[in-house]
């Protein structure tokens, strides 16, 4: 199978989308070889006080493949992040990379119970950007990424070489 059409990645193009992503909405990404991840929003066009950029969007990617783009909500929790929580634009749903496929109001269970972030080489933030005093896995960036960040991240994960 071909590489993106829009740019060289690991993810395949889905349906773009303008709908600005809520908390709790479910999206799908399609890899090279035809199967579906899926991640979650968790926290939608953050103010600048809880996110490194105003409007970011804090998400959830899992390790819950699929041949099609309906997941299990089951396997959709915090236990089974393929990657750390990171923190994007929306641009990976209006160039089509992630399709919101369903949303489910977030509950507790649905969160990490601390969240961490690498603020620089040896400090480290919560979800509001408070200092935390040590590491707790699993630990993000405090920065905006983008969905080529986004892909490198996810090809470490499931073993498949970068894009170029």
């Amino acid at each position: 199978m071909p590489r993106g059409i829009e740019s060289d990645t690991n993810l395949q193009p889905l349906k773009r989308s303008r709908r600005k992503p809520k908390a709790g909405d479910v999206f799908a990404m399609r890899l090279l070889d035809g199967s579906h991840l899926f991640g979650r929003v968790i926290g939608a066009e953050l103010p600048r006080e809880r996110a490194p950029m105003p409007g970011s969007y804090l998400i959830y990617i899992y390790d819950h493949p699929s041949a099609d783009t309906t997941p299990d909500p089951d396997a959709l929790v915090p236990e089974r992040l393929l990657i750390p929580p990171t923190f994007i634009n929306r641009m990976p749903w209006t160039k089509g990379y992630f399709e919101t496929v369903m949303h489910s109001p977030l509950a507790r269970d649905d969160l990490l119970e601390q969240h961490c972030f690498r603020y620089n080489q040896q400090t480290y933030v919560d979800e509001r950007g408070r200092p935390r005093r040590w590491r707790v896995e699993p630990c993000g960036e405090w920065g905006l990424a983008s969905y080529r960040f986004v892909d490198d991240r996810i090809s470490d994960a499931i073993g498949v070489p970068r894009a170029p």
